[in-house]
């Protein structure tokens, strides 16, 4: 985790006019110490103070203040390139969108370090970027959960991109079936989600801690025991749809971790269902475009299995 402390030079002043203000922090560490540009800013620096004091980065700064920052440089991935087949809904130099199949990991991490989609991606874009490239993750699927997703090929798309998903300005939606049917036929999830005590691999309900969360359900089609909903998220905490079908008294079909026994063993349709959780669409504004695009993953065959059974 670099540190850095500074006073700001007098030849800022240099550049300003009588009364007028000074430059803002970001503009100053990337145009004038050159430290990292304003996208990294964004995405890296975990701390600035100015004269001892939290700032944000739209903060002016003058001759004599004292600066200090803080900022994480990811550690080295060691990512080796793998030609692993991805299903590309979009594509240019700046961003790539993926149908992620399902039991792909997205990113390394403890036990998965190959396999992943960061790894697939490093050896799609390496003959074009070359060995400083760094897959750009900008969300996350779970690793059972099938659908759209989106990334970045440079620091400046993932801090465009990034921005959006922070200011909730992304539109999402899920398709799942469940156990059982809603009693509404559609409705709206809304509590505080935080991690489970009992078992730190696992998220629940709480009336008072955690975060927030929400999201919104519509019931599409319903097959006796079980239905298939239309969810639109409104927040992002780990694991958030799954854990409210489970609130809602409807878990999501195959869900290893927050499920329930298949109800009729005689249907063999589930009786070795896996994770019943599709991201159906993204809507997003790319990097140089003012309007956002809507991006489809067409539904899974297990999931037109289902339908057609």
């Amino acid at each position: 985790m670099p540190d850095y402390s500074c006073t700001v030079k007098d030849g800022l002043s240099e550049e300003l006019q009588p009364g007028a203000p000074g430059l803002r922090l970001d503009r100053y560490v990337a145009e004038e110490l050159k430290l990292l540009t304003r996208s990294q800013l964004k995405t890296k620096l975990l701390s600035a103070r100015l004269n001892g004091k939290p700032v944000k980065l739209s903060r002016p700064v003058k001759p004599g203040d004292l600066l200090e920052l803080s900022w994480a440089e990811p550690p080295p991935l060691n990512l080796i390139p793998e030609d692993i087949p991805l299903t590309i809904l979009y594509e240019d130099e700046r961003v790539v969108v993926i149908d992620k199949a399902q039991g792909m990991v997205v990113h390394p991490g403890a036990g998965n370090r190959t396999g992943t989609m960061a790894n697939a991606l490093l050896f799609r874009h390496y003959s074009l970027a070359g060995a400083g490239f760094r897959p750009g993750i900008v969300h996350r699927l779970d690793k059972d959960t099938s659908g759209v997703i989106i990334a970045a090929y440079d620091d400046e798309a993932l801090a465009f991109l990034a921005d959006q998903f922070k200011e909730r300005r992304v539109k999402k939606t899920y398709g799942a079936i469940v156990l059982g049917t809603p009693r509404e036929k559609a409705g709206i999830i809304e509590t505080r989600i935080v991690r489970d005590s009992r078992d730190r691999k696992r998220f629940t309900v709480s009336p008072d801690r955690g975060k927030p969360a929400l999201t919104r359900y519509r019931v599409i089609r319903s097959w006796g025991a079980y239905s298939l909903l239309l969810l639109q998220p409104r927040t992002g905490r780990t694991h958030q749809l799954r854990v409210h079908l489970r609130h809602l008294g409807h878990p999501i079909l195959g869900d290893p971790i927050y499920g329930a026994p298949v109800i009729s063993t005689q249907d063999k349709r589930f009786l070795h269902a896996t994770l019943m959780l599709h991201a159906r669409t993204l809507a997003i504004t790319l990097p140089g475009q003012d309007t956002p695009s809507i991006f489809k993953a067409p539904l899974p065959e297990r999931f037109r299995e289902f339908i057609r059974g």
